[in-house]
């Protein structure tokens, strides 16, 4: 069995256009070792992270009819944060299934929570382009509905930069601020590095293909270090 139709099974999804499924699976970093492969999964990756917001929006809109719009707000934050997405892929191994650089690779890619929460976005784009919204929010009940229950449950919903500024509060009496260190790649696969500071003091680094992915996993960082 090929790695393709292993993730199909495990998704509970057969894709009419395999293909699709390919290109979902590919980070950039995979085509400058194999030629045969041309694109990468960054625009899907662009469609599916807006088809992922809808979807979430709608359904906390109807889930939730006592919240206002900031509850609402927050409780969504916490569910597409990068963190919430990556651990959702790993239900079904989603790193495994990654097409990498030998390098990429080398350096932990497959279990980079940016890199399998960026997948999982891509991943949504290719079964909208394959079969359509329907069969998007089949696999999206399948593996949200159960988070989004445990989440909504938990009364105070914090995403990664929130988390980290209350910690940072109550141990040094900071409000963290960031800053970004660095942009690379051509604009449409822009690469961003961000840095979270304390007062002066550099705590952690991130990195992503936006400024808030690259806020978020600085935070993640910085809550990490704060937090020993």
């Amino acid at each position: 069995m090929d790695k393709t139709t292993e993730l199909q099974k495990l998704i509970g999804l057969k894709f009419v256009d395999p293909q699709k499924l390919t290109i979902a699976l590919t980070h950039r970093s995979y085509l400058n070792e194999n030629h045969t492969q041309k694109i990468s999964n960054e625009r899907y990756e662009f469609l599916g992270d807006a088809i992922l917001e809808y979807w979430v929006s709608e359904k906390l809109f109807h889930l939730f009819p006592e919240f206002d719009e900031g509850q609402l707000t927050n409780l969504r934050s916490l569910i597409v944060c990068t963190v919430n997405l990556a651990q959702v892929g790993e239900k079904f191994d989603l790193g495994s299934f990654i097409l990498l650089s030998r390098g990429e690779e080398t350096h932990g890619g497959r279990s980079n929570i940016s890199l399998l929460a960026d997948t999982f976005e891509s991943l949504i784009g290719a079964i909208h382009l394959d079969q359509g919204y329907p069969a998007v929010e089949k696999f999206l009940e399948k593996f949200l509905n159960d988070n989004i229950t445990n989440l909504s449950q938990k009364n105070i919903y914090k995403d990664p930069k929130s988390q980290f500024q209350e910690l940072a509060q109550s141990k040094k009496g900071v409000t963290p601020h960031y800053q970004t260190t660095s942009e690379s790649g051509p604009d449409h696969q822009k690469i961003f590095e961000v840095g979270v500071y304390l007062g002066e003091e550099l705590i952690a680094s991130g990195s992503g293909n936006s400024k808030q992915k690259a806020e978020e996993d600085a935070a993640i960082k910085g809550t990490s270090i704060l937090s020993k």
